[in-house]
């Protein structure tokens, strides 16, 4: 028997290396034969299959009880022996997740790394594609540099080596972006929809990525100009991405018989059952809020991350795919469980804003409050859960700093985006914000 699992398991090794080893052929010729990209890719292939510490999966920083793949392995055993994973309550991945890992594409020590660095090398590609968009070129000198920064940033690809899949959501963000800027509605709007069924609060692109469709990606930030297109070209675009939801929701309740899995999936984005330590800034509040206060500020919660979509797409309707890149940084900084991943997404999109980089009002404080924070969080983690010698507040402490950092980035987006219209000053002026 367990002869026969090891054959079967070096089978789909050999199958999933010549699937990347193809999609990283086609990448290259899609790049001009330029072999810096499928070199990131095949070291961090490599890295993926090094031994690493165990403790990496079960990490809290780097994986949430919605993206765990300890979690994802639980609910494929129930769902393959009959039990239903939902009737639990540490399963708490979409349906989706679900049927393809348990038969389209089984997780295996061989095969999980494999499709992790697959995702991470597809959405690095679809980031790529979006700064051509944007400059209207076919290929640049910056292409090797985007994709660099997006492979070997920590906060992407340590969550990616920990197997959390919020390196699905990264990959499923990026191609809407990029199906977006390209003008491919349906496949936009599926992507986004996908994207959805996995990560609820990323709902929150919806408005973007639609406005995204129906407008040109290029940089307008220097000439800002009103939105000139037709706001009823969005409404078929709005039914399309329903009906989407409506059968990507058919089809996870079919695969788990009943509705349960809304609860345990959407739900847990809302009501916020597991108080599990994360880098985010929601787990501490309510661990210390009496239950009688509870519906109340979950409520404020929520609905406090729906107020930016229409004040950001309203401020940059002349570049649409800048609204979307902030949204990004709200969501890393109020998502309710967040992983390292979320702030890394944000971050590694600034590569494709080159020409804000000027008008970043204090780059050099935000990247050392970022890394000082990169710092505080795993030390006050093992100061608190593995060495016992601090406590709970030693570790908010550490978020709330790292909160701080990406607040700052995102303010100091915020301010180049504006800043940039004004232009170079002349002797003896100055921008005052009132």
């Amino acid at each position: 028997m367990y002869d026969d699992m090891t054959v079967r398991d070096g089978r789909l090794h050999d199958l999933a290396l010549v699937y990347v080893l193809h999609t990283l052929r086609s990448m290259a010729l899609d790049s001009d034969a330029d072999w810096a990209f499928p070199a990131l890719v095949v070291a961090r292939l490599l890295l993926a299959f090094a031994p690493l510490p165990e403790a990496l999966k079960h990490d809290q920083q780097l994986s949430s009880p919605l993206t765990s793949y300890s979690r994802l392995r639980e609910g494929i055993y129930l769902f393959q022996h009959g039990i239903d994973p939902y009737s639990g309550g540490s399963f708490r991945h979409s349906p989706l997740l679900l049927s393809q890992f348990s038969t389209v594409l089984p997780l295996s020590s061989y095969t999980s790394p494999v499709l992790w660095t697959a995702a991470d090398a597809v959405a690095a590609w679809a980031l790529v594609r979006i700064w051509r968009f944007r400059t209207g070129a076919k290929k640049t000198s910056r292409d090797s540099q985007i994709a660099a920064l997006f492979l070997l940033n920590p906060y992407i690809f340590l969550p990616s080596l920990a197997l959390s899949t919020s390196s699905f959501e990264n990959m499923l963000c990026l191609l809407a972006i990029m199906f977006a800027c390209r003008g491919r509605v349906s496949a936009s709007l599926f992507a986004l929809a996908c994207l959805v069924q996995l990560s609820l609060p990323a709902v929150l692109l919806l408005a973007p990525v639609v406005l995204l469709n129906i407008t040109r990606p290029v940089s307008r930030l220097a000439l800002p100009r009103p939105f000139d297109a037709q706001w009823k070209r969005t409404i078929p675009l709005l039914v399309e991405f329903l009906i989407y939801m409506v059968l990507l929701t058919f089809a996870s309740t079919l695969v788990c018989g009943n509705w349960l899995w809304v609860e345990k999936t959407w739900g847990a984005s809302l009501t916020l059952p597991d108080l599990t330590p994360n880098p985010g800034l929601w787990w501490y509040f309510f661990t210390e809020m009496f239950d009688h206060f509870r519906p109340f500020f979950l409520m404020v919660f929520s609905v406090h991350l729906l107020i930016y979509i229409a004040p950001i797409c309203i401020k940059f309707q002349h570049d649409f795919l800048y609204a979307a890149f902030l949204l990004l940084g709200v969501l890393a900084l109020f998502k309710p469980y967040p992983t390292l991943s979320d702030p890394g997404l944000f971050l590694s999109t600034f590569s494709i804003f080159p020409e804000i980089y000027p008008y970043l009002r204090h780059p050099i404080v935000t990247a050392l409050i970022h890394l000082h924070a990169s710092l505080l969080l795993p030390l006050f983690n093992n100061l608190w859960l593995r060495q016992g010698t601090g406590n709970a507040n030693f570790y908010y402490a550490s978020t709330l700093v790292f909160g701080m950092g990406n607040g700052a980035a995102l303010l100091d987006a915020i301010w180049a985006g504006l800043r940039i219209a004004i232009g170079e000053l002349k002797e003896g002026y100055e921008v005052a914000q009132e």
